[in-house]
């Protein structure tokens, strides 16, 4: 007799259960099998995540058998990894990273391997490691280095840039496989599979490294709970099976920097300021920051240049907002981490990040006199068409075809949204520079970045514009001289000084008892602030953090009304 323990595919169901294995289906039923079972008088699908003779304490007599075989699913290695990402994202479910791992549609067969490599002899431990290259720089030829040690999987944040990178690879001779759309065929067997978040639980037999690009993207992070992150899970995935595990970005985290002791490698020998756009420093700093306008005289010159296309960006939902001396018009900081501070209704000044307080008192001349900094966004469109004299576009999340236009403005979602651009404008950018967030270098880095490969290389007279107060901030001097290793030491002291990630483990919850459920975790957590109903929690390590929050988010009453809790590890935006 074989009894299999299944894990149902029934959306807020925890459990697991064990049915009979008939003996017809003895063949096919293995480690991550799709099947279909009866669940509480109806048939569900689920997947088999164990397999085994039946325990002696076990009444079998009164076990259901398993109704139907239904696909190949992913394989045992992947299932015993969904078990370590469950408790390192606080959550005791299997069945999100299951999910992730299974084809989207039913595979009764695998075709036969298709590879036209050969495995060769190359030591991985060599290539293992963080990757840094110009925004500008093709990774296409450490990718094909890569592919000729064997099966290896590709990350791209992008799903159309995947598909494109799959297409060169085709070109060069390679065999591969997009996923999930073709998860059938990288599980039978090429040389490259390629996929955005998801492809980080793709079936790869034999795989021998992993190149994730631009590890800085944040889309590699699910926005559902559980809140992984692609990152990790490859990174545990390939020191599991001994395969390279190599990350590629032009701005690494602190956190891949963490877990490369510090260290980046470089895939070519010409400068890296090659490689990188052309960024001009807009110093606002002798202006008054509380009746100047946001068109400042350099974006005024590329407006009104009617053969060049401009986007202009501007934040301004969720920001902190800047104070300035009004003696020595200096931005005010905190002394301690050097995010913005904010007045508080008491009249001292705050750090949202690290919750420093001081009298309001400037830190470079002494003078109490401030002055609140507003962005001046509600005639911002009528005075860039003014400046520019020509039609300007708003874009916003709602914007659905865009018309065609020499000037846009809008949030960073126009960065994704316009091509063929020119000029990108930052026209608040102290905004993302100074804000309470941990990650605030590294998402106002990544800005530069996406911006930069929209006008493309200097020598085509592509800019990057950035209006700010603060010209020689470490981000900003980083991206004018085209080295980011520059931001590395800084932000991992910093890091380390706050107890932040990568050296403590950090989690938000938000929901009416998610303080209760902080403090069932017996560690350390503060409300944020930002909400009555949010609470961050930290640990020294993910596992402990981990652990901690699933068990106690599992005795948490469920089922009431208004009792939704959401966790999440990780947060990007803390």
């Amino acid at each position: 007799m074989l009894v299999a323990r299944v894990v149902p595919n029934v959306t807020g169901l925890d459990k697991q259960f064990d049915y009979l294995v008939p003996e017809e289906l003895h063949h096919l039923a293995a480690l991550g099998s799709l099947v279909r079972v009866s669940l509480h008088g109806r048939r569900v699908g689920g997947w088999i995540v164990s397999l085994g003779e039946p325990e002696l304490s076990l009444p079998v007599e009164k076990l259901l058998p398993i109704a139907k075989y239904s696909s190949i699913g992913p394989d045992p290695e992947l299932v015993d990894l969904a078990r370590w990402a469950a408790p390192r994202w606080g959550t005791d479910r299997l069945r999100p990273f299951l999910v992730a791992a299974s084809p989207p549609t039913m595979v009764a067969h695998l075709p036969a391997a298709r590879r036209t490599f050969s495995p060769t002899p190359i030591g991985l431990s060599r290539e293992t490691g963080v990757w840094r290259i110009g925004p500008l720089e093709d990774p296409l030829p450490l990718i094909l280095n890569a592919a000729r040690t064997g099966p290896t999987l590709v990350l791209h944040p992008s799903p159309p840039a995947g598909r494109a990178l799959a297409s060169r690879l085709r070109r060069e001779g390679l065999t591969a496989a997009v996923v999930p759309e073709e998860w059938a065929s990288a599980a039978g067997g090429v040389d490259v599979v390629v996929g955005s978040r998801v492809a980080a639980w793709a079936t790869v037999p034999g795989l021998r490294a992993i190149v994730m690009l631009d590890e800085h993207d944040e889309s590699y992070q699910e926005e559902r709970t559980p809140t992984w992150h692609a990152r990790d899970v490859v990174i545990e995935r390939a020191a599991r099976v001994g395969a390279a595990c190599m990350l590629l970005s032009p701005c690494p985290t602190a956190t891949a920097m963490h877990w490369a002791d510090g260290t980046a490698r470089s895939i070519q020998h010409t400068p890296h300021s090659s490689q990188w756009p052309l960024i001009e420093i807009d110093d606002r700093s002798d202006i008054e920051p509380w009746k100047r306008s946001l068109v400042g005289s350099s974006l005024i010159r590329s407006l009104r240049d009617q053969g060049k296309r401009v986007v202009c960006v501007l934040n301004t939902v969720g920001r902190a907002r800047l104070l300035a001396c009004r003696v020595c018009r200096n931005l005010q900081r905190c002394e301690r981490c050097e995010a913005a501070v904010r007045q508080r209704d008491d009249g001292m000044l705050e750090c949202p990040r690290c919750e420093t307080m001081r009298p309001k008192v400037c830190q470079v001349c002494g003078a109490s006199a401030m002055a609140l900094v507003k962005p001046g966004v509600t005639r911002l469109r009528e005075e860039l068409e003014a400046a520019a004299n020509r039609p300007v576009i708003a874009v916003t999340g709602d914007s659905t075809e865009l018309p065609d236009a020499g000037v846009y403005v809008g949030t960073e979602a126009v960065l994704h949204r316009v091509r063929n651009v020119d000029v990108v404008v930052f026209l608040d950018f102290d905004a993302e520079l100074l804000a309470p967030r941990y990650r605030a270098a590294e998402q106002a880095m990544a800005l530069l970045v996406r911006a930069g490969r929209l006008v493309g290389p200097r020598d085509r007279g592509g800019r990057v514009i950035v209006q700010t107060y603060v010209p020689n901030h470490e981000v900003l001097q980083a991206a004018l001289l085209g080295d980011t290793g520059r931001l590395v030491d800084g932000e991992l002291a910093r890091r380390r000084l706050l107890g932040l990630p990568p050296f403590r483990a950090l989690a938000s919850l938000e929901g009416v008892d998610a303080e209760s459920v902080a403090a069932a975790t017996h560690l350390e957590f503060a409300k944020t602030g930002t909400s009555a109903n949010s609470v961050l929690v930290r640990a020294d390590d993910s596992m402990t953090l981990g652990h901690a929050l699933a068990e106690a988010a599992a005795v948490r009453p469920k089922n009431q009304k208004g009792s939704r809790l959401r966790i999440e590890v990780d947060p990007p935006r803390a």
